[in-house]
């Protein structure tokens, strides 16, 4: 495996959940420190929790790197928004991506540090998704992984698909993840046109109940 490609997918994970933190922010009419922030987490939330979790020092806090494009990225957003105003589609795009480039991430440093593919499937899982996780906290919202569309499973399926392919396939390591990121944008994209859905629970609770 080339250490630039991967690379290149870790450069270009932090820009997509960076434009996606940012337009969901500027949705909710934050002033541009706000925007900043938000950018920031969404960026680097899921990543943060997979490296505590394997008692790593922090990507983000030893290479400036990430905080730099998270920066710039978010100004440029805010740049952009004077011309584009579609911001449910382009935040759709920019999430659905870095959905796909850091669950492979994820996935990759758990089976790195040798640890049991089921764990590296949810460390690519925790990867890709607690940084919007912590977005919509931070912006009132219930977050996309509790409801009922296709999200989280995305990652899953992908991070078994590339497990599979990283095992099986004979191909080389680069098009195994090109492979993997198709995929998980794909079920984003075909979950969101044809409705594709989790099951939600119904029922007559109220907080006396609780």
């Amino acid at each position: 495996m080339l250490p630039d490609f991967t690379f290149l997918i870790e450069v270009l994970g932090t820009i997509s959940f960076a434009m996606s933190g940012s337009f969901a922010a500027m949705q909710k009419r934050f002033d541009p420190f706000g925007v900043l922030i938000i950018a920031f987490v969404t960026s680097v939330g899921g990543g943060t929790v997979r490296d505590l979790l394997l008692d790593v020092p922090v990507f983000w806090m030893h290479d400036l790197l990430a905080v730099s494009l998270i920066f710039f990225t978010a100004i440029f957003t805010m740049i952009f928004k004077l011309i584009e105003r579609k911001f449910q589609v382009t935040l759709f795009i920019f999430d659905s991506l870095g959905l796909g480039l850091f669950t492979i991430i994820g996935v990759q440093k758990g089976l790195n540090a040798d640890l049991h593919p089921v764990i590296g499937v949810v460390l690519g899982t925790i990867t890709g998704c607690f940084g919007g996780i912590i977005r919509d906290i931070l912006l009132n919202r219930i977050p996309l992984i509790f409801r009922k569309e296709i999200y989280a499973t995305a990652a899953i399926v992908g991070g078994i698909v590339y497990i599979l392919l990283r095992n099986f396939s004979g191909l080389s390591e680069e098009i195994n993840q090109i492979l993997t990121i198709l995929l998980i944008v794909s079920i984003r994209t075909l979950a969101v046109k044809y409705h594709w859905q989790m099951p939600k629970f119904y029922g007559n609770f109220n907080d006396a109940e609780m």
